[in-house]
């Protein structure tokens, strides 16, 4: 027997039965329950805080933050808020003479401090009489920066003008290497990599780069492949050398081929810091196999011809600039002797955004830190401080620039002045209020629609703010030390890297 639904009924006039339950009666109730729900949400709009979810302390937990930001934040979080002082606004900063020149005094709200840079104003000023003299920049950053976006639009701009060639020091991995164009980077995926973003006790100190690697598995082929990109001045790999540390371990061997030579170097890690030059000259492309190096710290390979400007990129997406104070001074002051920085940039900001706070007291003290250990590993360098850019926020149906911002350019500008470095604020440079926002909507789109990060036209246009920014300041010294008693130091001799005896020999034995 075929079951009969059972239904309620209800009598009229003519006697006839008829379900209540009907589509039409389903049709309607949902409809009113609809019709009432939104006239409840118009009712409770008007009271409903500007953000659907209030702003709580800390990052989120979908945003890749270093720990040590983490441990600041916390340590800091009751701190007093820093806010706008419009009476501040106007104090005057004078600085002291440095070689012989003097920069104009300037107000807080406009400060620069081209003063700082004169030491790499000095040093471009010399390569610009003696192409054989040399300037080396180290560019920190986030993932601003990530992919070489940004610093392989500045550094073509030094190389156009002032000569050099390569893309500098890279790591032996990236998590951004496969989005890179200024160099193919490629890598096997058993090295084991310590990184001053996660790891605040390494094996072996950082490098240069704020990571370490090693390649402990004796079984495995432990790899890494660099070919030259398509960029104008980086189109061959110069004089490709590669940096490691110290070990217990005095034979540990790196293979590669040349042409069709197969050549083996020992890694003799006697010093602190160790170097091969691993071919004089150029290639268009480099692998390299390790083998019996466990416990070898292996730090990256350098590209360039030993003239000109070079411009290092030393991106990691989720930093705040606070693990640098991690480095080892030692081992950076023999970073230093090789490489010889005269500039150090800090690109930070991005991260620091995400902690649901105008208060950036804490930060400021710990990048205060930051610097001065900076200052500590890299003896004589510049150090330029550039702040976040603009970033957007949704607050209530439309997208506005983050009520934190401001405060936290203040916060980076404070720090540039304690420690006495230059600043240029890039959220300014950009347009203000506003302008992250009309960049992901000009036409062509200049950034993504995260409202946060440029694309290549945008990072383009950024690298050339800042490159113009940093030329103004350098035009000014050429006129102040033409005009003034400056003092007029020799010409720096040409810092070639420094490599073992023991790999001297090596090389003439087998070039």
């Amino acid at each position: 027997m075929v079951p009969v639904p059972s239904y309620y009924f209800i009598l009229i006039t003519d006697n006839s039965p008829i379900p209540v339950n009907t589509p039409n009666s389903y049709f309607f109730r949902s409809f009113l329950v609809i019709f009432l729900a939104a006239c409840f949400f118009l009712g409770l709009k008007e009271v409903l805080p500007k953000r659907i979810f209030a702003e709580s302390k800390g990052p989120s937990k979908n945003v890749l933050i270093d720990s040590m930001l983490i441990d600041a934040f916390e340590s800091e979080s009751d701190s007093v808020l820093v806010t706008p002082n419009d009476t501040l606004a106007d104090q005057k900063i004078v600085f002291e003479e440095s070689l012989g020149v003097t920069f104009p005094e300037e107000t807080l709200e406009n400060y620069k401090g081209y003063q700082y840079l004169i030491p790499f104003y000095e040093q471009l000023y010399q390569l610009e009489n003696n192409p054989n003299a040399k300037v080396r920049i180290a560019y920190y950053g986030d993932s601003m920066t990530d992919g070489d976006m940004i610093v392989q639009d500045i550094r073509s701009a030094f190389q156009n003008n002032f000569g050099g060639k390569g893309v500098g020091f890279v790591s032996i991995s990236s998590e951004s290497a496969a989005s890179r164009s200024s160099i193919l980077h490629e890598f096997s995926t058993n090295w084991k990599k310590q990184s001053y973003l996660t790891v605040k006790n390494p094996i072996r100190p950082f490098g240069v780069n704020g990571q370490v690697f090693f390649a402990n598995h004796p079984s495995e082929d432990i790899w890494v492949k660099y070919t030259a990109g398509r960029y104008k001045n980086a189109n061959v790999l110069d004089n490709p050398t590669i940096f490691y540390g110290s070990s217990d371990n005095l034979f540990g061997v790196v293979n590669y081929t040349i042409a069709t030579d197969s050549v083996h170097k020992t890694l003799t890690a006697v010093n602190r810091l160790n170097t091969i030059i691993l071919k004089k000259g150029s290639l268009k492309t480099l692998r390299l196999s390790f083998k019996n190096a466990q416990s070898v710290p292996i730090y990256g390979l350098n590209f360039d011809d030993g003239k000109g400007v070079h411009v290092d990129n030393f991106s990691q997406r989720g930093n705040s600039g606070i693990p640098i104070s991690k480095f080892d001074p030692a081992l950076m002051q023999a970073f230093q002797k090789k490489l010889n920085y005269n500039l150090i940039v800090l690109h930070y900001g991005t991260n620091v955004l995400n902690y649901g706070t105008k208060d950036y007291n804490w930060y400021s003290r710990s990048m205060t830190k930051t610097v001065n250990r900076l200052r500590e590993g890299f003896p004589g360098a510049s150090i330029l401080i550039v702040s976040t850019a603009d970033k957007a926020t949704k607050y209530k149906t439309e997208m506005k620039t983050d009520s934190a911002v401001v405060p936290l350019t203040f916060a980076q500008r404070n720090y540039a002045l304690k420690t006495q470095s230059a600043y240029v604020n890039l959220y300014t440079l950009m347009g203000g209020d506003g302008s992250i926002v009309k960049w992901v909507e000009n036409e062509p789109v200049l950034a993504n629609k995260d409202y946060t990060h440029f694309n290549i036209r945008g990072s383009k246009k950024v690298a050339g703010l800042l490159y113009q920014h940093l030329m103004k300041g350098y035009q000014d010294y050429k006129r102040l030390r033409n005009t003034a008693n400056a003092v007029k130091p020799k010409i720096q001799k040409d810092t070639l890297l420094e490599i073992p005896i023991e790999t001297k020999l090596e090389e003439v034995d087998e070039h």
